[in-house]
């Protein structure tokens, strides 16, 4: 029987490795408009969302938006959206992707709390389903379809 690995090449999919961080987390590495980030990887996360003190790292342009996040900070918080962004993980690249901007200073202040370095944002469900993922959580990877 051929492994997940071997089987997922076959149909073009492309596989990251993810960081087991010390809150039990998975982080992995994505690059936003060509900028190199580190993110946690969200499956119950709806959207994948940077928070407001990297607009400018990540060259993001915001607009007024409707959408009230909803975390383990809290409940209707403000968000900003950004469109049109380009985001690349590993040799997964996706053009006019929808990031949704609101404060992460909670995540980062939980994450540090446990000697766990602060992250740009969340890759959440959304890119997932868009990439068709494929989570290996006993290899701690994931699988991304290039096409």
């Amino acid at each position: 029987m051929a492994s997940l690995k071997s089987f997922l090449t076959k149909k073009d999919y492309s596989r990251i490795k993810l960081e087991v961080t010390e809150t039990n987390h998975f982080e992995i590495t994505a690059k936003i408009n060509g900028i190199l980030g580190r993110f946690i990887l969200d499956t119950g996360a709806s959207n994948t969302c940077i928070g407001f003190d990297k607009v400018e790292h990540f060259k993001l342009s915001s607009e007024e938006s409707e959408i009230k996040a909803a975390g383990a900070g809290g409940t209707n918080l403000k968000t900003l959206i950004s469109l049109k962004n380009k985001i690349e993980i590993g040799e997964w690249k996706k053009r006019k992707t929808k990031i949704v901007l609101f404060d992460l200073v909670h995540v980062n202040e939980a994450l540090t709390a446990h000697n766990v370095l602060p992250v740009d944002g969340i890759i959440g469900a959304d890119v997932l389903k868009k990439a068709k993922a494929i989570i290996d959580y006993d290899k701690s990877c994931v699988y991304l379809r290039k096409k």
